[in-house]
């Protein structure tokens, strides 16, 4: 084969690629572009189908509607908290409970693995696990938010992989200069484990932002510990009110659908903000994580 047929067939094969990522780029940003168009357009426009990709009658109404009801802010502000809190703790007991699983020496170490990914597998079901929440009265506790999600099966595998991939000679000579296991742990694992930790809490913070099953389950009479996307799948069920908590406070005839856009396009832009900061780590760690079983 010559020299210039293959480059040409490189050449082919490159712009299919690029013409794939443009579809699938297209069919990520046009859906929000409809949300945020539809949020600054006029009511009587958006009613009558007239709203795509661009807004017809720019006005903000809607944002100022949303950003001067107290319970919506307080929802995005006590969302904003909860999901720092889970980041820090999954990633705290993640890094416990995987760090001991790379040492040979640990006795029961295969058994303590088995029992965790069959925990993985296999899951008790809605109403054990609600049954379980009324013993420990977790339920129209705002606790029941963060105790769950202190630590996820999956992250473990993933951090403890990542662990393992890091040089034993790294581990032995530290050992060999009298450090312990936790400095080890603090000194060499955690610095060399960045892209992990950035990759976890992202799963954990996307997770936890987008959560609100169970709010719904759990916290249904406390609705002052309701999340963000909890008030926001109040308001996308078809409820006409800002305020999805006060079923009396009505918004003008017409504002549902303005609200509803304007209400989804707030709930996403934090985790939009965060998320290029934490991209040049994600698949460095997602990838890294996922090499050595």
């Amino acid at each position: 084969m010559s020299k210039k047929h293959y480059k040409n067939r490189n050449t082919i094969g490159d712009y299919l690629i690029m013409f794939l990522m443009i579809i699938l780029i297209l069919l990520c940003i046009l859906p929000i572009m409809n949300v945020v168009s539809s949020s600054l357009s006029d009511t009587n426009a958006l009613m009558r189908g007239d709203v795509s990709f661009w807004p017809v009658g720019l006005h903000f109404d809607a944002y100022t509607q949303l950003f001067n009801d107290g319970r919506f802010m307080r929802s995005m502000v006590w969302t904003a908290i909860l999901t720092v809190i889970v980041v820090a703790i999954n990633l705290f007991m993640t890094t416990i409970t995987a760090y001991p699983l790379t040492y040979d020496s640990l006795k029961g170490r295969k058994i303590i693995t088995f029992l965790i990914i069959f925990t993985m597998l296999f899951g008790a079901g809605l109403i054990p696990t609600f049954r379980l929440f009324r013993q420990l009265n977790l339920l129209q506790n705002p606790l029941v938010l963060i105790i769950p999600g202190s630590l996820s099966v999956f992250n473990v595998i993933l951090m403890r992989n990542f662990f393992m991939g890091i040089p034993d000679s790294l581990k032995e000579s530290a050992e060999i200069d009298g450090a312990s296991p936790m400095v080890i742990l603090w000194r060499i694992f955690i610095p060399l484990s960045l892209p992990s930790f950035a990759t976890i809490g992202l799963f954990v913070a996307v997770g936890r932002w987008n959560g609100f099953m169970d709010a719904m389950f759990f916290l249904n009479q406390a609705p002052q510990w309701h999340p963000t996307q909890m008030i926001l799948f109040n308001i996308l069920q078809g409820a006409v009110n800002i305020d999805p908590l006060d079923p009396g406070a009505s918004t003008p005839p017409g504002w549902g659908p303005v609200i509803r856009s304007a209400a989804v396009v707030i709930a996403m832009v934090p985790i939009l903000c965060v998320y290029p900061f934490i991209q040049k780590y994600f698949v460095k760690g997602a990838t890294l994580g996922a090499v050595k079983g």
